[in-house]
């Protein structure tokens, strides 16, 4: 099946769906700021029209669910359609910030992923390599910054969780080719 090309508006609405998503997921208060603080200010520009069309559309996209309450009231859901959907546009913009000084750790990240599921491994490897990650051998990558958010992300986004493993070392044998690598000194 093709996927249908979203519009500016329909990608916004899209992610401000995850967002309200994440807010219901997330206990922290701090948590809450922050995702409010990624909400575009942009967002507020939209004009009305655009934005009943942009949502219409999703609906018939199937990438929107209607849920309707007894007051009258009408709320707009993620699909399971829709959520996929939209961490594929939060997936190709992921980056991995950098802090200023390294703690000294290896994040290596390790899988074994069955010869039937080749594409969700090559789909991983090419992932792991564009956010910035060493291959060490041929399904073990390392870094040497936080990065098991973006991993968790990734995994989640392929539906490779039970094949990965995350490891957080202190040392490696080849550390001082890493260390070059990495440009840490």
């Amino acid at each position: 099946m093709k996927t249908k090309r979203l519009g500016t508006t329909q990608r916004k609405i899209l992610l401000l769906l995850l967002a309200g998503l994440a807010l219901g997921l997330t206990r922290s208060p701090k948590k809450h700021w922050w995702i409010l603080k990624q909400i575009p200010k942009e967002w507020r520009k939209e004009n009305r029209q655009a934005i009943e069309r942009a949502i219409n559309s999703l609906y018939v996209s199937h990438l929107i669910k209607e849920k309707n309450y007894k007051d009258g009231t009408t709320t707009f859901i993620l699909s399971e359609n829709g959520k996929q959907r939209t961490l594929k546009f939060n997936i190709d913009k992921m980056e991995i910030k950098r802090p200023t000084q390294w703690d000294k750790k290896w994040r290596v990240v390790m899988f074994d992923i069955p010869e039937k599921l080749r594409q969700m491994r090559d789909s991983l490897r090419l992932h792991f390599k564009k956010i910035g990650l060493i291959e060490l051998q041929k399904s073990v990558f390392v870094y040497p910054y936080p990065c098991s958010r973006e991993i968790e992300f990734i995994l989640e986004f392929y539906n490779a969780r039970k094949h990965v493993r995350f490891v957080l070392a202190e040392k490696i044998d080849n550390q001082l080719h890493l260390m070059k690598k990495f440009d840490l000194g």
